[in-house]
């Protein structure tokens, strides 16, 4: 029996994640009972044995980064974190955006990773993963005890989000932008209410966003918009209107990156399809293909976030035509943020900032 969907929720299932060594099988009472079930969100704390993850992808424009939250209640459907749930023998569907975790600890570790004699300063992204503005942090500010320590130790700082609920937070990256220490990024892959209710169903809509954009660089905060992901046949003939919308709030830089569709998440985004667009699901897994050699997904650095052939080289003629003359800089996508006013913890800081 399928599943159907559920209101608030991305994912349509809850498949078993590829670690499951014994598969749960529901027989068909059990399975009505599943798909009457409408999920509500469970959050757990998960101390940090460590907080900073550190990357040396080629084709990810940082270094470092924290990710104060695994899972996450928004909901995307396309998020290419949702295979992360199955190390903790979750689902990568409705798992992913119902049971929650966090990290109360994060402020601590993150002290003692500063702490440390042979750290060394760079960048820290935070939300590379799953969102650092998600429902959650509303009330739990892992996130924002965080941004306390890099406002006091004057460590920089790149936001990534697609929640209106950074604004909060708009004492401390101003502060810390003024001294050119913090940056922003929000993404924006719709401007369609109507998409972003089935595509990504607890995210702030598109005008909440770019109002957001608008107050970020009112205050002197950098920021960029990142048009992520783009699908064919479902949000690709958006992206000049999400450009020229980013531009006009105030946004200075522009990325986009092609829908990823890692381990699990093919199977939960050809689902999603099958409900919600049955009239142009092949057409749409079809150009996917083409995207990626034939493949449903191509991993390899430098294809595997813009894809390859006619298709892909389209998309990245009109985002880059479409940047240019709106006066988004698409290459140097990461704002540069000084990394010598660091002070370690602990460190006696001399000297008066202004």
């Amino acid at each position: 029996m399928p599943f159907r969907g559920h209101k608030g929720r991305g994912a349509i299932s809850a498949p078993d994640g590829r670690f499951t060594n014994r598969p749960v099988e529901l027989d068909e009472e059990e399975l009505h009972a599943r798909a009457e079930f409408a999920p509500e969100t469970v959050l757990r704390a998960m101390p940090a044995g460590r907080i900073i993850s550190s990357n040396s992808s080629p084709d990810v424009p940082f270094d470092l980064s924290i990710n104060p939250y695994q899972g996450c209640e928004h909901g995307c459907v396309y998020c290419y974190a949702r295979p992360s749930h199955s190390y903790l023998d979750l689902s990568p569907g409705l798992d992913f955006e119902t049971q929650i975790f966090f990290k109360p600890n994060a402020a601590a570790r993150l002290v003692d990773a500063w702490e440390k004699p042979g750290y060394e300063c760079k960048p820290i992204t935070i939300g590379a993963n799953t969102d650092p503005y998600q429902p959650a942090e509303r009330d739990l500010k892992v996130t924002r005890q965080l941004l306390e320590l890099f406002r006091e130790h004057s460590h920089p700082v790149n936001i990534i989000t697609k929640s209106h609920l950074v604004i909060r937070d708009l004492d401390i990256l101003s502060e810390l932008a003024s001294q050119r220490l913090a940056s922003v990024a929000v993404s924006v892959p719709t401007m369609d209410d109507e998409l972003k209710r089935v595509m990504e169903p607890r995210v702030p809509a598109a005008k909440a966003r770019l109002s957001a954009i608008e107050q970020l660089t009112a205050a002197g905060v950098p920021t960029s918009v990142l048009v992520a992901p783009v699908i064919p046949a479902i949000n690709d003939n958006e992206i000049e209107q999400i450009l020229a919308a980013s531009a006009a709030a105030g946004a200075d830089q522009a990325r986009y990156i092609f829908l990823r569709l890692p381990h699990e998440l093919r199977g939960l985004f050809t689902e999603w399809l099958d409900m919600h667009f049955p009239d142009r699901a092949e057409r749409v897994m079809s150009l996917i293909r083409q995207a990626g050699g034939g493949r449903d997904y191509d991993n390899r650095f430098g294809v595997r976030q813009t894809g390859r052939g006619p298709y892909a080289k389209m998309l990245a003629s009109r985002f880059n035509t479409a940047a240019r003359r709106l006066g988004l800089n698409a290459r140097d996508y990461q704002h540069v943020l000084d990394c010598n006013q660091f002070s370690r913890p602990g460190q006696q800081q001399l000297g008066l900032r202004f």
